[in-house]
């Protein structure tokens, strides 16, 4: 489709457009510089805001620990449905919510691009299946490889090369994305009842530390070549005090980065962010973290705000998910992946007047204001875990708007409020702010080149929202920013119009992308079959299923876009 979207404000920070008036033109799927013959259709976007499509980095859409949160979660359901219409599938849920529901719901809100960032191996065809079956959305997902036994071994013996070609087959096995890594060592250390209480205990049979696997695989993946840096989960996530954990495991990769590139992501950080010896003591160390994120150019973080709602908690961090159903006494399900990961489900229910509950809404804001680069965070809520992903428009409204964060925090925990940072606070973010943190940051640190920017070249995935920037004071009416974000004036996907007026008009299919790692010489691809042969030979001894069964083919993979990496050895 041959397309123009004319006179509207864009902003597109990739490119350094800060709500000028322009006009976007796109030809098939595609934003071009000039179109041949006529224009097909023309949308006023006149007195509107025009963004990149929405990039979430970090969202549990798909795969076993999603479905299971499902089935155990029929509350959820039966007062959240949408039913079928024409052209569209029906669908429940509110913080889980099945394929097409999910699809549906990101594109109203302008986003066109997920990360799914928790799938083991053993499990990745199921997490495929449903990422095939969400529509609308482009899709990468991340194998999660910090407790995989292979890794663990070759760490362990400081064979990084030979970890790098295992690492390598898995991510084409698994055709995932990135390094993804949960509570190194303490997922491995769970399965005999443990867990790990510093960056430098030592893990049961394998006699390697968190500190060596955090190391190893960033290693790894500047080896590899990989477009985004080792995606982790850290350790103690969740318990009193551990913000020092998370200093400490940013500064031990430090002396690994080069230039100003980014190694390692801490993802949903404000569950990372907690001072405090015990429960009744817990406060904000999003000053510290911030601090760090602000004098170092080798992290990126992204949120993990929660919201005071009623959701479901999913992680690979079993022990952790153990400890929340502890806590919360609520129905659980606790899961082994054998010789690779982990898993948890609990439901969960933010509360306002919950001290601990109220300080952690604190501090994943906290740490969006104090961090001054919108390029170093991200927007999430580590979905459903903080909070589901269709409060993003309650967030950007809170970051926009201290009047908006007040009158939460005013009905707050009394005790919250005394010790919450916010009202130190004075900055409200612009729209330039909220492209970055929302679509133009995230395809950055994802290393994807056709997203998250609206240049000649990039993927037609455009957003159009209500929202005229030179007439709406944001702070003040934050309540119409909130409404312009939850349903979008337009939502273009590939080309081709698919929201209007807040509501899907039509379905489509996303792409998946993938990481081919290629090697360009041939000693290395030596290592790199003598390390599939040795998988080969010990698969029986660790695996309960044949190597062939584990394998994904391309075919297998519905609208398959491979990304191809040359490894730097």
């Amino acid at each position: 489709m041959k397309l123009l979207i004319k006179n509207g404000f864009v902003f597109d920070p990739m490119n350094g457009v800060k709500g000028d008036i322009m006009d976007i033109l796109i030809d098939d799927g595609k934003v071009v510089d000039r179109i041949e013959g006529e224009v097909v259709k023309v949308i006023d976007a006149s007195g509107r805001t025009v963004m990149p499509g929405g990039v979430d980095i970090h969202t549990h859409i798909a795969g076993s620990e999603v479905n299971m949160g499902r089935l155990i979660r029929p509350e959820d359901h039966f007062k959240d449905f949408e039913p079928k219409t024409s052209g569209l599938r029906s669908g429940v849920g509110h913080s889980v919510p099945t394929t097409f529901i999910t699809g549906y719901r990101y594109a109203r809100m302008g986003y066109t691009m997920i990360c799914n960032p928790s799938m083991p191996p053993l499990e990745a065809r199921h997490a495929h299946e449903e990422l095939a079956d969400t529509p609308i959305l482009d899709k990468v997902t991340f194998p999660l490889l910090g407790d995989w036994w292979f890794v663990l071994e070759y760490l362990s013996r400081d064979m990084i090369e030979e970890c790098a070609m295992h690492v390598a087959w898995m991510i084409s096995a698994t055709k995932g994305y990135a390094i993804k890594v949960v509570n190194p060592g303490g997922v491995e250390a769970w399965g005999f009842g443990g867990n790990v209480e510093s960056l430098d205990d030592q893990i049961t049979y394998f006699g390697i530390t968190p500190r060596q696997i955090v190391r190893g695989l960033c290693k790894v993946n500047k080896i590899l070549n990989m477009p985004h840096s080792l995606h982790l989960h850290t350790n103690r996530l969740g318990q009193p005090g551990n913000y020092e954990t998370t200093l400490e495991t940013m500064g031990c990769v430090e002396d690994l980065a080069s230039g100003n590139k980014p190694i390692l992501h801490i993802t949903h950080c404000q569950f990372s962010s907690f001072k405090g010896e015990d429960w009744r003591t817990m406060r904000s160390g999003a000053e510290e973290i911030s601090s760090y994120v602000n004098s170092h150019t080798h992290v990126t973080i992204d949120m993990g705000q929660i919201a005071f709602v009623d959701t479901t908690t999913m992680t690979a961090d079993g022990p952790w998910q153990y400890t929340l159903y502890g806590l919360s006494g609520n129905k659980w399900v606790n899961h082994d992946v054998e010789t690779e990961t982990g898993a948890g489900i609990v439901p969960f229910k933010y509360r306002r007047k919950n001290y601990v509950h109220a300080i952690m809404w604190s501090i994943g804001l906290e740490l969006a204001l104090l961090i001054r680069d919108p390029w170093k965070i991200f927007l999430t809520t580590d979905h459903p875990n903080g909070a589901p992903f269709t409060t993003y428009p309650r967030i950007i409204s809170w970051l926009v708007s201290r009047r908006s964060r007040e009158a939460t925090l005013n009905k707050a925990n009394a005790k919250a409020r005394k010790r919450s940072l916010l009202p130190s606070i004075d900055r409200e973010y612009d729209l330039y702010d909220v492209a970055i943190i929302t679509r133009a940051g995230p395809a950055r640190s994802l290393g994807l080149t056709t997203k998250g920017h609206l240049g000649v070249g990039a993927d037609a995935d455009i957003a159009i929202y209500d929202l005229n920037p030179r007439e709406t004071d944001l702070s003040r009416r934050h309540k119409n920013v909130r409404k312009a974000f939850q349903n979008a004036k337009y939502v273009i996907k590939g080309g081709k119009i698919i929201v209007w007026d807040g509501k899907v008009t039509r379905s489509a299919e996303g792409r998946t992308y993938w990481v081919d790692v290629r090697f360009n010489c041939h000693s290395r691809m030596e290592l790199y079959e003598t390390a599939i042969k040795d998988l080969k030979e010990r698969f029986r001894d660790y695996w309960t299923v044949e190597m062939d069964n584990y394998f994904i083919h391309e075919g297998f993979i519905r609208n398959s876009s491979p990304i191809s990496v040359k490894a730097e050895v």
